[in-house]
């Protein structure tokens, strides 16, 4: 297994799909390093693909296929996907919440953005500096001043990065 997730590494290094499309895999390891590869490939679609044969994919595979459609400009299917963990009963962590934050920001309504942060809240990650700094971002962009400064006032832990989106 570990051979061949450094083979998908150094396949996703030259960034040539052709040259990597004969890999597939169930198992959530090697499946999600898949994801990961197609992600650098600049192929979100054979992501998904990679993403959809995973038999039982965790959270990190979760946040793979997130990190895959918001860098590569997909944020409406990053939204979707992320509405589908909850369907599907995957809890997100830190790492989902900071993938969707700016997508939700970019593409959603205040009342959206709302949405995200209350779910945020729910899993007890509004107080991590980082994902604290990602929703006031969020609501920057959002158009939301107040709400941006009212999540900065809650920040136990703020800084230079905190400041800077403030």
């Amino acid at each position: 297994k570990i051979t061949f997730i450094s083979i998908l590494q150094a396949c996703s290094s030259v960034a040539d799909v052709g040259e990597c499309k004969y890999f597939h895999a169930s198992d959530v390891v090697v499946g999600t390093a898949l994801v990961n590869m197609y992600s650098k490939c600049g192929s979100p679609h054979n992501a998904r693909s990679a993403f959809d044969k995973i038999r039982q994919p965790n959270v990190v595979s979760w946040n793979a296929m997130l990190a895959a459609y918001v860098q590569n400009g997909q944020r409406r299917e990053a939204l979707e996907l992320f509405r589908q963990m909850d369907v599907r009963g995957v809890k997100p962590d830190k790492v989902s919440f900071i993938s969707i934050l700016d997508p939700g920001a970019n593409l959603g309504t205040l009342a959206e953005c709302k949405e995200i942060h209350a779910r945020v809240i729910d899993s007890g990650f509004e107080l991590d500096v980082v994902v604290g700094t990602a929703i006031l971002n969020m609501y920057g962009k959002c158009g939301s001043i107040v709400d941006a400064r009212d999540m900065f006032d809650k920040m136990h832990e703020r800084n230079v990065v905190s400041w800077t989106a403030m």
